[in-house]
């Protein structure tokens, strides 16, 4: 059976974003983008924010792509992920764009904390259907879903749009 797609619009995001702002109890002193989801809603909410103290976060679940089940259960590789000096002793807002089985926000929860950092994981769409871990699920998120979220950084440009002469 085929996941129900959902197309957001620019709109969409902007009014997400605001949302999360809304239910943020706390002031942040960093900001960790996971990439490469969480670039742009991270980089609207520290804009908006004003949060200067922003890092990334690069994670990959490596595995074999025939085998999708199994490949659930491997444990992440942290491709990029600043010092623990960063994150000690810090109220961190991690950022991604979707919590589906929730391994990446978790996995980089856990590696804050285990640096020292206080981690609030965030993101726009949260799919409690998906959620790989009981009854976790993230501090904030904007939106709950079933359907598989595209984002319009994900969408094919117009017509217009690829043939404009920069």
């Amino acid at each position: 059976m085929a996941m129900r797609r959902e197309l957001v619009t620019w709109e969409e995001v902007e009014e997400l974003v605001d949302l999360l702002i809304d239910q943020f109890e706390h002031d942040f002193e960093a900001m960790l983008i996971i990439t490469r989801g969480g670039i742009v809603p991270g980089g609207m909410l520290a804009e908006r924010m004003g949060l200067s103290g922003i890092l990334t976060a690069a994670v990959d679940f490596p595995g074999d792509l025939e085998n999708k089940r199994e490949n659930m259960l491997v444990w992440p590789q942290f491709l990029q992920f600043p010092g623990d000096e960063l994150l000690s002793a810090r109220r961190v807002l991690t950022v991604d764009d979707v919590w589906g089985s929730g391994r990446t926000s978790t996995a980089v929860k856990n590696r804050v904390s285990a640096a020292g950092g206080m981690p609030f994981t965030s993101v726009l769409h949260f799919n409690p259907h998906r959620n790989m871990f009981g009854t976790a699920r993230p501090d904030y998120f904007a939106a709950s879903t079933d359907a598989y979220i595209v984002y319009p950084w994900e969408q094919e440009p117009t017509a217009g749009w690829a043939m404009r002469d920069y």
